[in-house]
């Protein structure tokens, strides 16, 4: 497996709705990127939606957008779209990357998986290439 980006979340905000059944919790975050492909941020916005029904796993969908530098040295920017559930208390996720980058084009087409880790300020985002 190649890893392909780390996103470096911190949690700025969280709303919760909990109904009879189900519990919403949206969480607004900026971070940092780092990789061998892509160095960046998260430009404001960006938002987490975590929901938790009784019985049944965690999941979340995340979106936000990147702003950054590429591995050609080029500015760019990356939209991603991380939607996961946990599967054995772990978060998995499936991204979805929209970018610019001549050089990072590859991201659009390549399956990637990703798995969420909590830190001290919010959690560790870590996706890589099958």
């Amino acid at each position: 497996m190649d890893e392909v980006l780390r996103v470096h979340v911190t949690v700025n905000r969280t709303d919760m709705v909990e109904g009879a059944e189900k519990t919403v919790c949206m969480v607004a975050f900026s971070g940092v990127a780092d990789g061998p492909y892509f160095q960046g941020k998260t430009l404001p916005g960006g938002i987490d939606t975590q929901t938790y029904e009784k019985g049944k796993p965690a999941a979340l969908s995340a979106r936000y957008i990147l702003e950054g530098t590429d591995d050609a040295g080029k500015p760019c920017r990356l939209f991603l779209d991380n939607s996961g559930k946990e599967i054995d208390g772990k978060m998995h996720t499936i991204p979805k990357i929209v970018t610019d980058s001549d050089s990072l084009r590859w991201m659009e087409h390549a399956a990637l998986h990703g798995t969420v880790d909590g830190t001290e300020t919010g959690v560790l985002i870590r996706i890589w290439r099958d």
